[in-house]
């Protein structure tokens, strides 16, 4: 047990925070925690019902928080008893610790393995998903429009997209998936040749108009036109790194 055993996790500031999910947030404050030895191995963690208080979000928040910290080996639950902080030396030891997305073969690589599951988790959406999970689609919808209007960046924005196509598939193994890879679902080599000094981020230019196509298709609960329009979407950015691999190989 740590010195601090049941460490406290600083609330939510009032200033102003860049677009992210509340999920990310809350997990990248629980991750530092582990990372720092506030919560030793062995530790538990805050219930879900603290964590749900102190950060004013709902159980759902706190549940893709513990699944995404899961899925990462950082803790695990026990029945009846709460959650707990695994050995973190471990987790880099689980799947994907190699994969490197700052390399374009990787982000290719990732790319590859999005398509098999995400085609087929939008096909699902389409005929499973429920009125409150539309809502959740749109909305994060609305948050990757916005990033993009402003320029500000679209990470947290489309994965969060993706992640509730994933809940709506009704199979709660595709989020946990998408959890796993996480780091690296949105990467962040630059869509352009290295050239001179690194610039930033570009987004895929049709980002929006390809999601909302994605969208139209759950909603009308078509599922063949739902796994058309996710593989157009996934094998388009996958096109556009392999033509910036080939463009950086000259």
């Amino acid at each position: 047990m740590s010195k601090t055993g049941s460490a406290e996790i600083a609330a939510p500031s009032s200033e102003p925070r860049p677009a992210r999910t509340r999920v990310a947030v809350i997990a990248d404050e629980l991750r530092a925690a582990i990372d720092q030895g506030d919560f030793a191995p062995g530790d538990r963690l805050p219930s879900e019902s603290e964590l749900t208080r102190r950060h004013s979000v709902s159980r759902t928040v706190v549940r893709e928080v513990f699944a995404q910290l899961r899925s990462e080996g950082l803790i695990e639950a026990r029945k009846g008893s709460g959650v707990y902080v695994l050995d973190p030396s471990k987790a880099k030891q689980r799947p994907f610790s190699d994969l490197d997305t700052e390399r374009l073969s990787g982000v290719i690589e990732l790319f590859e393995l999005r398509s098999a599951f995400e085609i087929r988790s939008a096909a699902l959406a389409a005929t499973r998903r429920s009125g409150a999970q539309i809502d959740k689609i749109v909305k994060a919808q609305g948050e990757v429009a916005k990033c993009f209007e402003t320029g500000a960046s679209t990470r947290e924005a489309d994965f969060a997209f993706h992640y509730a196509i994933a809940e709506a598939s009704q199979n709660k193994r595709f989020p946990e998936f998408l959890s796993l890879i996480r780091p690296g679902l949105v990467p962040r080599v630059e869509l352009e040749p290295r050239r001179g000094p690194p610039r930033a981020y570009v987004p895929n230019p049709d980002l929006v108009s390809e999601h909302d196509r994605i969208i139209d298709a759950i909603i009308l609960g078509d599922a063949d036109a739902a796994e058309q329009a996710m593989k157009a979407h996934l094998e388009g950015s996958l096109e556009r790194y392999r033509d910036l691999l080939r463009n950086n190989a000259r």
